[in-house]
């Protein structure tokens, strides 16, 4: 790692932005709207089991296809490991090295451990899932070879600056996505009531779930927590935002602004790609405050792709409202309807791949990679046959559309649900 390396003909410029890659396509899609870096996980000792992952023949392709752009792929090893997923391990470091891997990321000692025997040249960037809160614990990590930490999310911004200040190692920090509830992710209510451990990566996410109270002599009678009808969410957590503070974070020194989300969908990786990619350039390049329309225009996008209301967590300080205790639907949301893959230039056809039911006479919108946006009314779709279409009913159907603008492959097709 280091603040500098240079990579397929290319010098990096910090801050990074590290997006995730659930699956190959959000990879491709990270990678093409903006990140310089994508996280992802392999089969095994991922903390998302669930989100597609890839084998180690895809990771070698995603690394080919990072390389190639000058970008980077962090591979993910951050569970907290028993005896029994030690045994294939070391083999599993040995051909991430072998595969040209830019970092490992890891919350184990254990882990990290092997990892420096088995890969010693194979960068490790310690997770926030290690609970990384002061400079001595930061300067241990660093001593026993991890060349990046991961900042708790429990920490406001001055306590990141003098981690930053105290100790010579690479500081990334969550800037947008989901969080849990329980310190820095190492939450058990999954695996107690489910059966299903978080610190393995199968986390069933019961702070989601809706619970009420009840008196033992009324057996039957149930009382919401608040005056909700639907219960109330007393473990639900907003979802992390802190667009506005990335000119302050990038004046602190941090090196790798990281989002959160390899399950989510590739419109989500684009758009938060895409937002950050010219917030942190904009800073950059001008050294003064956000225009207020772009901020708004940002805060736009970014609400389009929001599970929940949105709060900036721990790190301005002091107390913020981090509950989300009701649950309500979210204005603006988008839909991700397609993904471009075909245009032809001389007949302004484009192909896509359908990802939710539409049809002519919708509004809809291409983003495309470079970050524009180009709006359109359907007017007619075709199967590829050259049949008429009322609807682009299934999943992943092929359809053409007629549209007036250049639109480059792998551009994101959405239906934006404007409050108002």
């Amino acid at each position: 790692m280091g603040n500098k390396k240079v990579l397929a003909g290319q010098e990096r410029s910090l801050p990074e932005l590290v997006l995730p890659a659930g699956d190959m396509e959000k990879l491709k899609t990270a990678l093409l709207f903006g990140a310089d870096a994508v996280y992802l996980g392999g089969k095994e000792y991922s903390l998302r089991a669930f989100a597609g992952n890839l084998t180690l023949e895809e990771i070698k392709l995603g690394l080919e296809l990072a390389h190639g752009a000058g970008k980077r792929v962090y591979v993910t090893a951050n569970i907290l490991a028993h005896n029994r997923d030690l045994k294939e391990l070391p083999g599993y470091l040995e051909a991430l090295q072998l595969a040209g891997a830019d970092g490992l990321i890891i919350a184990d000692l254990g882990v990290l451990r092997l990892a420096r025997i088995y890969a010693p040249d194979l960068p490790v960037t310690v997770s926030t899932q290690a609970n990384t809160t002061n400079y001595e614990t930061a300067a241990q990590y660093r001593d026993l070879g991890a060349k990046r930490i991961v900042m708790a999310r429990e920490l406001d911004l001055e306590e990141i600056r003098q981690i930053k200040e105290r100790v010579d190692v690479e500081i990334e920090v969550f800037i947008h996505g989901v969080m849990c509830v329980s310190y820095s992710g190492r939450c058990l209510l999954s695996h107690f009531m489910t059966g299903r451990s978080a610190n393995q990566g199968a986390c069933a996410h019961p702070c989601r779930y809706r619970y009420y109270l009840t008196e033992e002599k009324r057996p039957g009678q149930y009382f919401p927590l608040e005056e909700d009808s639907r219960g109330s969410y007393i473990f639900n957590s907003r979802d992390l935002c802190l667009l506005e503070m990335v000119p302050r974070m990038i004046d602190a020194g941090i090196d790798a602004f990281k989002v959160e989300g390899r399950m989510k969908s590739p419109l989500y990786a684009a758009t938060a790609a895409t937002v950050y990619r010219q917030a942190i350039d904009w800073y950059l390049s001008n050294r003064q405050p956000y225009p207020e329309d772009m901020v708004q225009a940002w805060r736009l996008e970014l609400q389009s792709i929001a599970t929940r209301p949105y709060t900036a967590g721990f790190i301005k300080g002091g107390q913020q409202w981090l509950q989300d205790p009701h649950k309500e639907p979210i204005a603006g949301r988008a839909d991700f309807c397609g993904i471009t893959t075909g245009f032809d230039p001389e007949r302004k056809i484009v192909e896509v791949e359908q990802r939710a039911n539409f049809g002519p006479g919708e509004q809809l919108q291409f983003l495309r990679p470079d970050g524009s946006i180009v709006d359109l009314v359907v007017t007619e779709l075709w199967d590829v046959e050259g049949l008429t279409l009322d609807r682009a009913r299934h999943p992943q159907q092929r359809v053409f559309m007629a549209v007036k603008d250049f639109i480059p492959v792998n551009s994101i097709l959405r239906r934006r649900n404007l409050p108002g």
